[in-house]
Order: C-alpha cells, then sequence, then structure tokens
C-alpha cells in the first residue's frame, strides 16, 4: 500500500536539534504560521511542545510575511514561510520546506537535507522532528498528516517513517473509504472541492437526488449503497474530469485518534479553510485540540467550499495568454489552481489570479509530471514587476502590483514556450 521507507538523514536530524536548542534558550516565541493546513499544523506542533517546554509564545496565522515584520528584541519562529526569504535577519528561525534561499542558521528544510520537500516532507512533518528534539511528542504524529494531505505529499520517505511510528504508537489509524469532507452524506458530494466533480460539486438537489435513487425505495430502512452512488457520481462527473480527480473520490484515509476532529481529510479541509479565509485562529485552536469552535469551523469550510467552487464555475479567462484566469475572491486562487490543474482536463500549467486592492494573488500550478520548474521562474517574474514569490516546483504562488499583472503574464507565457 505504501512505498518503502529511505533512511534517517543525520544532518535533518542535526538541523531540528539546533532549531530546537535555540527554541529551548527563549522565554517568549513569536510564532507565524502560513495560512494553510500545513503551516497552520507545523505551528501548532510547535507551539504544543514549547507549551510543555514552559515557553511562553504567540502564534499568527498570515498568508504572507515580511522581514519588516520581525522587527525588536523577540525571538521568532516560521513555520512553512520563510525559506524562501533572503532578507530574513539570520536569527529567525524557520522550519519550512519550500525552495530555500534563506541561508541563517536556525533551518529546518528538507532540501537542505536532499530530501523531496515536494513529496517526502511537508512544513509539519519538519515541525514535528523539531518538537521531538523538545521532548517526547510523539502524540503529535497526528498533526502530520493535514500537512501531507493539504499539500499532495505522498506518504513515503520522511513522510513513511512518521507515519509508521504513529500506526506503531495507536496515533493513527489507516482505513480505506471515502475521502470527502463533510459532515454528513450530502454536505461531503455538494462541497467536493478535493477532487472537484464536475456536475456534482454544487449541485446540492443533484446530490440529494442521487442518494435517494441510491437505496431500495421498496425498503424504508435501507442503508444507503455507497457504491451504486459513487457509479452515479463518477458517470455524471466523467466527461470534464481526469481520471486522478475520479480517483480521488475513494482512497487511504486516516483516523487521528488524539485530535478533534478524527478523520483526516476531514480535518485538513477543516483547517484549511479556516486559514484562507481569515480564520486562521479557529484553525490553530483546533490543532490545540479544544473542539470549543468546531461548528463555526465546520459552517466556514463549507461556505468557503462553495465560494471556491463557484469561482471554478465563473473563472474569467486572461485575453491573449491561454492557461491564466481571473477570480474575484481573494482567497480563493489556490484553490482555484489546485482544481484546474489536477480535477479538470486541461493543456497544461495554469496561472489563477485575484485583485485584493492594489495587489494581485497569484497561484501557479502545473500538472503531475511537468518538469517545468515553477518556485524560481515565478519568483523572478515577482521580482521583475516589484513584487515577491516562490515556492514549490510544481506550485507557486506571488503577489505582485496589479498594474504589473500585464508583464507577469506575458513573462509567464514566455516561460511556458
Amino acid at each position: 500500500m505504501y512505498q518503502e521507507s529511505s533512511t534517517m538523514s543525520p544532518s535533518l536530524e542535526s538541523a531540528a536539534e539546533t532549531v530546537a536548542a535555540q527554541i529551548r534558550r527563549q522565554e517568549y516565541v513569536e510564532v507565524f504560521a502560513h495560512h494553510d493546513a500545513d503551516g497552520i499544523s507545523a505551528g501548532s506542533i510547535l507551539c504544543h511542545a514549547m507549551l510543555r517546554a514552559g515557553i511562553r509564545f504567540r502564534l499568527r496565522v498570515r498568508q504572507d510575511v515580511n522581514a519588516s515584520d520581525l522587527s525588536g528584541e523577540s525571538a521568532y519562529l516560521l513555520c512553512d514561510i520563510g525559506a524562501g526569504m533572503a532578507d530574513l535577519p539570520k536569527s529567525t528561525m524557520v522550519v519550512d520546506h519550500h525552495l530555500p534561499l534563506f541561508e541563517g542558521e536556525f533551518h529546518v528544510n528538507p532540501r537542505l537535507a536532499g530530501i523531496d520537500g515536494d513529496r517526502e516532507l511537508s512544513a509539519s512533518g519538519a515541525a514535528y522532528y523539531v518538537a521531538q528534539q523538545l521532548g517526547d511528542n510523539r502524540d503529535l504524529a497526528g498533526l502530520v498528516i493535514p500537512g501531507i494531505i493539504g499539500d499532495g505529499q505522498a506518504v513515503a520517505g520522511k513522510n513513511l517513517e512518521i507515519f509508521n511510528e504513529a500506526v506503531a504508537n495507536g496515533i493513527v489509524v489507516p482505513d480505506r473509504g471515502l475521502t470527502l469532507p463533510g459532515r454528513d452524506m450530502i454536505e461531503r458530494w455538494y462541497t467536493a472541492t478535493h477532487p472537484y466533480l464536475d456536475g456534482i460539486s454544487g449541485a446540492e438537489q443533484i446530490v440529494t437526488d442521487f442518494i435517494d435513487q441510491s437505496r431500495d425505495q421498496s425498503k424504508a430502512d435501507e442503508p444507503l449503497r455507497l457504491d451504486a452512488l459513487v457509479s452515479r457520481v463518477v458517470l455524471e462527473a466523467a466527461p470534464k474530469s481526469t481520471l486522478a480527480g475520479l480517483q480521488g473520490i475513494w482512497g487511504d484515509t486516516f483516523h487521528l485518534q488524539r485530535e478533534v476532529i478524527e478523520d483526516a481529510h476531514a480535518f485538513t479541509a477543516v483547517i484549511d479553510a479556516c486559514g484562507k479565509t481569515g480564520n486562521g485562529d479557529i484553525g490553530a485552536t483546533l490543532c490545540l485540540r479544544s473542539s470549543h469552535d468546531i461548528d463555526r469551523a465546520w459552517e466556514i469550510t463549507r461556505q468557503h467550499h462553495i465560494r471556491v467552487i463557484e469561482a471554478v464555475k465563473t473563472a474569467h479567462p486572461y485575453e491573449g495568454v491561454a492557461g491564466v484566469f481571473e477570480v474575484k475572491d481573494a482567497n480563493v486562487p489556490s484553490d482555484v489552481a489546485d482544481i484546474l490543474s489536477r480535477d479538470l482536463l486541461s493543456a497544461g500549467p495554469v496561472l489563477v489570479y485575484a485583485k485584493s486592492g492594489n495587489a494581485c494573488r497569484i497561484s501557479v500550478r502545473s500538472p503531475a509530471g511537468s518538469t517545468l520548474e515553477l518556485g524560481p521562474k515565478v519568483r523572478e517574474l515577482a521580482a521583475a514587476c516589484g513584487g515577491s514569490g516562490g515556492g514549490h516546483n510544481l506550485r507557486a504562488g506571488a503577489t505582485i502590483p496589479c498594474d504589473s499583472l500585464g508583464i507577469f503574464a506575458k513573462g509567464w507565457q514566455e516561460a511556458l514556450a
């Protein structure tokens, strides 16, 4: 079911020990976490570990961080953000897996240890290594899973090592089943964004009808025939969907025995939606194992997924450049770009942008199997436009002034050519 793991990398463990020692020297730490599932999970893992070690902290969830945000004499810890920033103060602690430019001493990043940061270790996984250097924090392994799922990684390499340890300790229980998050069967289908199902996502009445048709109407207490429902959904969505998207309906699932939402795919979706809608504090609260806001978090997730689905349906092509689309909601370009490149039939890499005041938020994606290295190219284009950008080889993002969008789009077109 899973690939064999690689051997332990001493350099990664050494970097984790160095950062953990620096954290231990502090009485108080300012923590910034990226606003997606991986970043919030990474920040929460380290906040759990610091709380247990008696170190005070403040956790803030952000879409981006500037070097100017790290002023004063406080100790700063950046999670799933910062690796691509060469201008950070050298004393900054960075736990990340993006393409690295930061050259400070306190930097844990799988790429610096020769490990694939796109597939085999996320920021939450890197954070787990640091947490283990701060004490016995094996129970936090379940918080690594949202990073794996959220960033589309594989249970391989370092991820597999953490996963195997978590299973052995009863922290994670593997299973097979539907991967769609939701509070009930109807919500799981009509709010589906990972994968997005054309003709099903956003179509609550169609979903309700399909569920009714997948029961034996002659028997009032007949349970739902899930195989019949899945067949109806696949037949409806297949004409405009990729094979990978359809296969994503069913697969490996994970029961997180210590977290407030047990289903890992659901937990990932809720954390991610809270972060991207400006409610990162709620997502972090769930990761810190408080269920106080769980109903509110689920409703935020439902509404966010509906907005993503609407944005996919109304994405407006940018005139003159293939594969470039505008959406109106600045919270959804990343999710829309994922869907267009992963779940819907497309010819190649996609760029999705939204305007937020005078800034344009850009997300770019390349389909699986592509050899195009997006991170360096996006960073270069963003810098030429007076903005900032970077990321992974197949997934990257940027923020630029809106009046430079034409320059960026032209450079993007030339890069693809």
